[in-house]
């Protein structure tokens, strides 16, 4: 939107006041406006804990705590799904550190959750080069070179993480990423069920692995999982187009065409959605 420090230190503030609105109606301290959004936080109450930080920043916006208001600001933001505003806040934080690698992370995750891969890469990388031992990073943007197809680049962030922690399920699910996405299947099978017998209550590997189970053919198998998955877990939409799909290739329309229409009222891509349900016809 702004590229990565579009605008300077003052005018990243300006443009984060303009977004914030008119402001809180009562009157604070810098400090008081602060404890303020804690309160609010505490109680679930986003907006009016925005708007103290706002207040805040109003009332000294030369101070130099400003930028942990501002990264506290973009994740308030976040929360509401205000997502560009967050972006900003996010922004006008690192125009005063650029190299603070928690923000990084946040707006990082942040543009992945946006769709924004190629931004989330370069946030990670510069993050990575100021903290060149930071597991997660690794992992983050190993899936995001995965989600672009750059599947060289994916397996060198899940080596690397590796190197560092020899034991690592990140590293190691990574790997059966990457062996899925490349088409090795029975590779992908066998690291989902080490990481299984090891971490037997871990759902996510159970959702992976009945998706791999799923592209091989083995439908008895990934309903199996799904339904382990099902039983312990809040399904999200994903899973539910996942059982779908089995259900269809089982031949069960009625079920699948079900399962489908509850991933819809999840917020599942409605395009896709209408694709699926042509199947179930």
């Amino acid at each position: 939107m702004f590229g990565r420090f579009g605008y300077g230190m003052f005018e990243g503030l300006v443009f984060v006041f303009l977004l914030c609105g008119a402001g809180v109606a009562w009157s604070q301290t810098y400090e008081g406006y602060i404890v303020k959004s804690y309160e609010f936080l505490e109680r679930g109450e986003l907006l009016a804990a925005e708007e103290c930080l706002c207040g805040a920043m109003r009332l000294e916006p030369g101070n130099p705590n400003n930028y942990a208001l501002l990264t506290n600001l973009g994740t308030v933001q976040r929360r509401q799904g205000k997502l560009e505003e967050a972006v900003v806040s996010y922004t006008a934080a690192l125009g005063r550190r650029p190299d603070d690698v928690v923000v990084l992370d946040n707006r990082a995750s942040l543009y992945a959750e946006m769709g924004e891969t190629e931004k989330a890469i370069a946030d990670y990388s510069l993050l990575l080069a100021n903290s060149p031992l930071d597991k997660e990073a690794f992992y983050s943007r190993g899936i995001l070179y995965l989600r672009m197809g750059d599947f060289m680049r994916a397996e060198a962030d899940f080596e690397r993480l590796l190197e560092l922690d020899a034991e690592s399920v990140r590293g190691r699910l990574g790997h059966a990423l990457l062996e899925k996405a490349r088409g090795n299947y029975d590779m992908s099978e066998r690291i989902y069920n080490y990481l299984i017998d090891r971490l037997p209550r871990d759902w996510t590997l159970y959702e992976g692995r009945a998706d791999l189970y799923f592209r091989m053919g083995k439908n008895a198998r990934a309903m199996a999982d799904i339904s382990r998955v099902f039983a312990e877990t809040e399904p999200d939409a994903g899973m539910y187009v996942l059982r779908g799909k089995v259900k269809l290739a089982l031949y069960e329309r009625e079920p699948a065409r079900k399962d489908f229409l509850k991933a819809g009222e999840l917020g599942y891509d409605a395009e896709i959605i209408e694709g699926l349900l042509l199947m179930t016809r």
